[in-house]
């Protein structure tokens, strides 16, 4: 008698019935195609909207606590998380140690795909292990499938340790919903090409684990209005970027913004304080730090009207 596949019976894996002739199609009609198909994973993630609030506030509560956030995957999910940790640094200025990833098969993994290392359940175990999580971290399991068993390893020993668990799949009928503590999984149906999960499941997954990310960085004060105020300034490009956001914010102009960056020792929210407060770079960093280092609430004003100048067209005042 013949043994019924696990996977075969996921959507992931599941035939397209609009994408059947794409091998005979035009470049023009595959777009198409595709954009169609794109259309459907972003409904399906807006149907988890209510499921990512409580994920992204899980998170925000932990970085508030002193916790971590680590996301564990393996193949295209692996490398999305990864991905996702490695942009917290330049973009919200955060520590390394403040977000992480593991991917199953480790850092080469990343580029040089290694067969077979995502079915190892104790691998992921020991990995989870080897990060000492505590009750204060978040782990984000990512698995378009639902299956792979070097997340579900992960998610036991995380479970064993008291950790927060986020689980995100494509796989709405997963069983790990009682395991976990939240559930993502948009439901994008078969994809273009037949499992090639990293089409709409990656791409829905890379939506996801933005919004959990993004929105837990706004909440700990890692943006003013929606300027990228904890930008690292270690490349010409983004030091230009702090130029420009501290143009916007004091209304100094373009040399001037450059002086106090450099006063401010390349630290932008502390060169907005300084200019708004004539605090001294010291006395600037502890008001963030009484402010939970949220800009609005160190300088107790709001920056939304002179962006909407700059958007209306006029250039903000300069001094």
């Amino acid at each position: 008698m013949p043994t019924r596949s696990k996977w075969q019976s996921l959507p992931t894996e599941a035939i397209n019935p609009r994408t059947l002739s794409m091998d005979r199609a035009s470049t023009e009609e595959i777009i198409a195609l595709m954009l169609q198909e794109d259309r459907r994973t972003i409904a399906a993630v807006q149907r988890e909207r209510t499921r990512i609030a409580i994920g992204a506030e899980l998170i925000t509560t932990a970085f508030r606590k002193g916790g971590r956030l680590v996301f564990v995957g393996a193949g295209t999910s692996g490398r999305l998380g990864v991905l996702e940790a490695a942009e917290m640094l330049p973009t919200f200025g955060t520590p390394a140690r403040l977000v992480q990833a593991v991917m199953a098969g480790g850092r080469d993994a990343f580029f040089k795909p290694r067969e077979g290392v995502e079915d190892n359940f104790e691998e992921g175990a020991r990995a989870a292990s080897r990060l000492r999580l505590s009750p204060k971290d978040v782990l984000v399991g990512v698995s378009a499938s639902g299956m792979t068993q070097f997340v579900r390893g992960a998610l036991t020993r995380a479970r064993r340790a008291g950790v927060k668990i986020i689980f995100v799949t494509c796989w709405p009928g997963s069983e790990l919903q009682t395991f976990v503590d939240v559930i993502i999984a948009p439901a994008v149906g078969p994809e273009v090409i037949a499992g090639s999960t990293r089409l709409k499941a990656g791409s829905a997954t890379k939506m996801v684990l933005n919004m959990l990310t993004t929105i837990s960085m706004v909440h700990i004060g890692k943006t003013y209005g929606n300027l990228m105020v904890d930008v690292q300034t270690g490349s010409e490009q983004r030091r230009d970027r702090a130029r420009g956001i501290i143009t916007t914010v004091t209304g100094l102009d373009y040399d001037a913004a450059g002086v106090l960056l450099r006063r401010a020792r390349w630290n932008v929210k502390a060169a907005i304080v300084m200019e708004k407060t004539g605090d001294t770079l010291a006395k600037a960093l502890t008001r963030l730090k009484r402010a939970g280092d949220s800009v609005r609430e160190a300088i107790g004003e709001d920056v939304e009207p002179r962006l909407r100048e700059r958007l209306a067209g006029s250039p903000p005042a300069t001094r």
